[in-house]
């Protein structure tokens, strides 16, 4: 970029007022300056008239011509600036600038990381937070796989011989929402509670044995003054009989003879008996986006935790009981992740073949198969599947 100043030499002008250009004012004056883009070249042209360009070599050199004369200085911008060029220099020193101080890059910032999850939870162990888990233990298989919406919340636990008796174990499969805090403690400490009970009343009433054990599981996770739940869904086998409770949409399904048999029912504030008592209870249904959602949170409605909700949200579980017989084949307990994609009766198709007929069963993969289905369907939550072969504790 570049401009041009035109200095007339016409007798138009007061005389006074001209300013004689001359070759030596022209090389002598030049400027720069600190800034690139303020540096300027002060040059000299030739003189341009109105009259021929014989007469316009001869007149340039008169300065009392009468012809129309201009000297075009232009101020031209060089190419680069020099570093060392920090303040306004002339022959003559017209005019000095003080120095610029470069400006010094500010500091680093150091931004916490803060959590996008409902609670401050401390750290989970990196096994827990594994993206895909696999264990085949002693007549159970379990697979766990981390979906896409962030960190592993589901959990499981697992326990035989029940006080020396083979023929027992209870096992559970725990879906965690807002953290996988209310998962963890579950999982370490349920079966415990609802084994304390039983021991206590002696195998009277195993189903009110269950209501407390989860009742006491959610009080102490309360205590603890964590956020977040977590849906249940556990399996007792003892003394013949198959005892299954659940708080939540994690789901038990047998197989009886190749027929899917549903033993639990998803707690939805979509149920009409659930939606009845949360509206007594004071509180409010509301379905957004197609999903129906207690005080336009939660869209479960029953679970361990979730104490800003508790007066809606409560553990107390559905328990059903069954005979342990022949033509139950295996059940299956996993979290939601799996049943919103995978129908009973289809997990049961899918999962006979490898469990149920063959020399040499596989349950393990079978698991791992079932969750294969459900991520090739759309599936992005947590998936947890636990496959426990019956026919080992009858």
């Amino acid at each position: 970029m570049s401009c041009a100043v035109a200095i007339s030499n016409s007798p138009a002008f007061s005389p006074a007022s001209r300013v004689p250009v001359t070759k030596s004012l022209c090389k002598s004056a030049s400027f720069s300056s600190s800034s690139p883009n303020s540096s300027k070249t002060l040059t000299k042209f030739p003189s341009f008239t109105s009259s021929s360009s014989s007469s316009s070599s001869s007149s340039s050199s008169s300065p009392s011509s009468p012809s129309l004369q201009f000297q075009i200085l232009r101020l031209q911008k060089p190419l680069q600036a020099s570093a060392s060029t920090n303040r306004i220099r002339n022959s003559t020193e017209c005019s000095t600038s003080a120095p610029v101080l470069k400006r010094k890059r500010p500091a680093k910032l150091d931004i916490p990381v803060v959590s996008t999850t409902f609670g401050n939870f401390p750290a989970t162990p990196a096994a827990a937070t594994a993206d895909f888990v696999e264990v085949e233990g002693d007549g159970y298989y379990v697979c766990c796989k981390r979906g896409r919406r962030g960190p592993m919340e589901d959990r499981y636990s697992a326990l035989v011989d029940l006080q020396g008796d083979s023929k027992e174990g209870i096992f559970g499969i725990f879906d965690g929402h807002g953290g996988a805090k209310a998962a963890e403690f579950a999982a370490e400490n349920l079966n415990k509670n609802i084994m304390d009970e039983l021991v206590n009343r002696k195998d009277d009433d195993v189903v009110e044995a269950l209501k407390n054990g989860y009742l006491k599981t959610d009080s102490e996770f309360l205590n603890q003054e964590f956020r977040g739940g977590s849906c249940c869904v556990t399996a007792l086998v003892r003394n013949g009989d198959l005892v299954v409770s659940n708080a939540g949409d994690c789901r038990a399904v047998v197989s009886r003879g190749g027929i899917a048999e549903t033993l639990t029912s998803d707690h939805k504030p979509s149920r009409k008996d659930e939606k009845d008592r949360i509206k007594t209870s004071g509180g409010y249904v509301d379905c957004c986006n197609g999903v129906w959602r207690i005080q336009g949170s939660l869209a479960v409605s029953r679970g361990i935790g979730d104490r800003y909700l508790k007066q809606w949200i409560i553990a107390e579980p559905e328990t059903k009981v069954v005979g342990l017989h022949p033509e139950l084949e295996f059940l299956v307990l996993a979290s939601d992740g799996l049943w919103d994609k995978v129908s009973n009766q289809e997990a049961v198709d899918a999962a006979r073949p490898l469990c149920t007929g063959i020399s040499k069963p596989q349950p393990l993969s079978a698991s791992k198969s079932l969750i294969d289905l459900a991520v090739s369907r759309g599936s992005v939550d947590d998936i947890s599947v636990m496959i426990i072969q019956l026919q080992r504790f009858c």
